[in-house]
């Protein structure tokens, strides 16, 4: 089988380029050659997709199937399916568990479950990327297929805040520092590592009967936002120091964290796993968090310049901390 992934050396789609050809599948990586992350066995090509012709990139080659890693707005769609339409088999396109609408009509999740975000323009461009697929399906035959990750983690730290590609707030609990969990930490949330990600996504390569579907894959353990902060604490060998602060005081004093607390992790997230185990019988998740964090921070620790703590955002927290304290502690006397 022979597979294109636009990207593939991020932090969900390594495990997925790694598997893949170990698999056998013959991989090739369209990227601009930046990531430290090197697949061996794939067939890189250099380009930037943004920028370069990728038709006179690609010498209209044949796909069995092509991955868009790296697609987040309906312009990019118009460009792959002008790009792709009569060259491959199978186009998959990575949207994300965000789109799902929020708040939530049910806490459990099945692909049929209403698209909508009020809230984030991040899940609003992924809606409308669906949407023009879904067209493009049904007024020309495009092969689209449509996976929603959900929070899905290797080489990022899974938290809230101060997290991600930040050591901020890993920082914060080693010194002693208080740490937030926005709402009182009792909201449950699924997190799902990029390997056991990997597992569902390559079984769905190639196969027919994934055109014009929609898929979501992650893990079907569920915890709380307490237990999953406790979790990295664990992982560093620290009890942190939880502070519980409403999301709607943090986003007015930290607004870059509106669309990603209002508009999704402020819900309980538990995922119907049922539709990608009937697709790919082999897929099941099997890394638990508290052994998959503690993986994700000895990467981080491995090289020092991994661990970048940012100051303004270690001094943010501080000051909302500070004000929600004062404020909270106010309304009791």
């Amino acid at each position: 089988m022979k597979v294109l992934f636009i990207g593939g050396t991020g932090n969900i789609s390594t495990a997925v380029s790694m598997l893949a050809v170990q698999k056998g599948i013959d991989l090739h990586l369209l990227t601009r050659g930046k990531s430290d992350s090197h697949i061996r066995g794939a067939t890189y090509l250099k380009a930037d997709v943004y920028r370069d012709n990728l038709s006179e990139v690609l010498h209209g080659q044949h796909w069995d199937s092509v991955v868009n890693w790296m697609a987040f707005s309906e312009e990019d769609i118009n460009r792959d399916i002008e790009v792709f339409a009569g060259h491959t088999d199978q186009y998959i396109f990575i949207s994300s568990a965000s789109v799902y609408q929020k708040p939530l009509p049910h806490p459990i999740i099945t692909e049929s479950t209403p698209i909508s975000n009020p809230y984030w323009e991040y899940a609003r461009n992924k809606i409308a990327c669906e949407v023009r697929l879904n067209q493009a399906l049904q007024e020309q035959g495009f092969p689209m297929t449509i996976v929603r990750p959900s929070h899905t983690y290797e080489t990022v730290i899974p938290l809230a805040l101060g997290g991600f590609r930040e050591y901020t707030t890993v920082d914060r609990m080693k010194k002693g520092k208080k740490i937030i969990v926005h709402g009182d930490g009792t909201s449950l949330w699924t997190i799902t590592h990029s390997k056991d990600f990997a597992s569902g996504f390559v079984g769905l390569l190639g196969i027919p009967e994934a055109i014009g579907q929609t898929f979501h894959i992650t893990t079907d353990e569920v915890l709380t936002w307490n237990q999953i902060t406790d979790m990295v604490g664990e992982a560093v060998g620290v009890q942190p120091n939880l502070v519980h602060i409403p999301s709607e005081f943090i986003v007015k004093f930290m607004p870059e964290t509106y669309g990603s607390l209002l508009g999704d992790k402020s819900y309980s997230a538990i995922f119907d796993n049922s539709k990608i185990k009937k697709f790919v019988p082999d897929f099941k998740a099997t890394i638990p968090f508290c052994e998959g964090i503690g993986k994700t921070i000895e990467w981080f620790e491995s090289q020092p310049e991994r661990q970048r703590v940012n100051p303004e955002t270690d001094n943010l927290m501080d000051r909302v901390i500070s004000l929600y304290e004062t404020a909270y502690y106010g309304t009791l006397l």
